[in-house]
């Protein structure tokens, strides 16, 4: 069976693993042993990786209601509305951060050493 895609932009990232999805991140860093020498670094990469679970469980949460609602087992519609919303603003955020961090990269790339 074939999902119904419920936020038009959002099925061409394939959840977040067009963005390194939270589970590579987790799966490349060692919390365990970073939790023992406690840096910036980790917390962040720990506070980003939070962050995309959370945005591409929003994402599934939203496709199982539209597929709920396709088939009419859904008795508020609402309840989709919403998660999609919530869906589609959590990729948005996640997109701008993500375009903040290219331009801050960019910028250092351009400063003379």
């Amino acid at each position: 069976m074939s999902a119904i895609n419920p936020i038009g932009g959002i099925s061409g990232f394939s959840g977040i693993s067009g963005l390194s999805g939270a589970k590579g991140l987790s799966g490349q860093l060692d919390f365990d042993e970073a939790s023992k020498t406690e840096s910036p670094n980790t917390d962040f990469a720990r506070m980003l990786s939070k962050g995309l679970e959370s945005v591409q469980a929003s994402q599934e949460k939203a496709n199982d209601l539209a597929v709920q609602v396709a088939n009419g087992t859904l008795q508020d519609p609402a309840q989709y509305t919403m998660a999609a919303t919530e869906a589609s603003l959590g990729l948005q955020m996640t997109l701008a951060v993500r375009n903040k961090a290219v331009e801050a990269f960019q910028e250092i790339m351009r400063m003379q050493a």
